[in-house]
């Protein structure tokens, strides 16, 4: 049995030796593999999965709106979110789900509710933790993007703040690719860290977001934490299985892209 991770780029992917890790250690005769793709092969590739031998895909950038609009049955978190992550092949048909959103939770390991929370990336991801701390009971949830328009467009559909630039709060997630392309760095030189820092992005070792949060004093989540997280619910998705978290978690560590 095949499971993939559709993106692109993908080559940066942790996910096949995490997810393969967790099929060794429980005995399953699958392999996951990445699946680079451009977007205007997207459809076409992703409906042709099946036929190839695979049970289910993850969904990274920049696929996630379109991977929810392909399904033929989409989860009600992938359908309020308005992305989907994780792809399952059943019965002849395409089931989209969003584990971002509980994964994220999860990685938190706190509860949000009361928190002032703001998210920075109005993309798939953003959507889905600016989602997700919204149904936690976050008592404000902001979203800031570098194209305000999108933030504001985020907001309007899921009835949140957006924010022209960053500013104070309890938490902070970083939903950008800031930290994995590179680019223009974050505007937070007007910031104190503040008491929690998540940064969905990750690397071999702590990011420039997460530095500057630890020298602040905040308790940090990196993005393997996140990535494993979400990972399991998708594992189990699709295997019907207790994912093995602590295996998963090894093999995100000693992974290399």
């Amino acid at each position: 049995m095949l499971a993939g991770v559709l993106g692109f780029p993908v080559a940066h992917s942790r996910s096949p030796d995490i997810q393969n890790a967790a099929f060794r250690e429980l005995g399953l005769d699958w392999r996951y593999v990445k699946l680079p793709v451009p977007p205007e092969l997207f459809a076409e590739t992703a409906r042709a999965l099946p036929g190839s031998g695979f049970r289910g895909a993850n969904v990274t950038i920049p696929h996630k709106r379109a991977a929810l609009e392909l399904a033929d049955v989409r989860s009600p978190a992938a359908e309020a979110i308005g992305a989907a992550n994780t792809l399952l092949f059943a019965d002849g048909s395409i089931e989209a789900d969003n584990t971002d959103a509980p994964g994220f939770l999860a990685a938190l390991g706190e509860d949000p509710a009361g928190l002032r929370a703001l998210v920075l990336g109005a993309g798939g991801a953003g959507r889905a933790v600016a989602w997700a701390l919204r149904e936690a009971g976050a008592a404000e949830v902001s979203v800031w993007n570098r194209t305000p328009e999108r933030a504001e467009a985020l907001s309007a559909e899921l009835g949140l703040r957006h924010v022209a630039r960053p500013e104070a709060c309890d938490l902070l997630v970083n939903a950008t690719s800031v930290g994995l392309t590179g680019g223009e760095p974050l505007p937070l030189e007007a910031l104190e860290p503040p008491p929690v820092v998540v940064d969905l992005v990750y690397s071999d070792g702590p990011t420039a977001l997460l530095e500057w949060a630890r020298a602040g004093g905040s308790r940090t989540v990196d993005g393997l934490e996140v990535l494993v997280r979400q990972g399991a619910l998708s594992f189990e998705r699709w295997t019907g299985r207790e994912a093995p978290l602590e295996v998963m978690r090894m093999a995100a560590s000693s992974s290399q892209p």
